[in-house]
């Protein structure tokens, strides 16, 4: 089913899906969490995606109220993200999936550590 499918339902459930429906944006907003963070910071944070869909990612979330896009009139051009109250709400949530998922994670079948919050602190770690 496609975002602007889901979209047409009253369910919360979907809209809230189909604002988070893709694996990326979960990534972002535990990156960002509370501090502004330019693009280029991003990109080197979550090395493993591509600017193209970085930017896509992004310009989706703006439009879903998750984030803000803040530009500066200067040169170089500066632009900064930071969650909206909204894509901050999220934070809990997305640290109790990550403590419900290790829970139930079966032994051995992650090779690595893909862990993104450190759970002492409960801040974002580089991916």
């Amino acid at each position: 089913m496609k975002k602007n499918e889901l979209m047409q339902y009253s369910c919360p459930l979907g809209k809230a899906m189909a604002a988070l429906g893709s694996k990326w944006k979960p990534i972002i907003v535990l990156v960002i969490k509370d501090r502004k963070l330019r693009f280029g910071e991003l990109a080197v944070r979550i090395n493993v995606i591509s600017r193209k869909v970085l930017t896509d990612q992004l310009r989706e979330m703006e439009s879903d109220g998750l984030i803000i896009r803040e530009e500066f009139k200067e040169l170089p051009p500066r632009v900064e993200y930071s969650l909206t109250e909204k894509g901050l709400a999220l934070l809990p949530i997305l640290y109790l999936l990550e403590e419900w998922e290790a829970k139930y994670q079966v032994k051995g079948l992650y090779d690595k550590d893909c862990s993104l919050v450190d759970n002492k602190t409960k801040k974002a770690v580089n991916v």
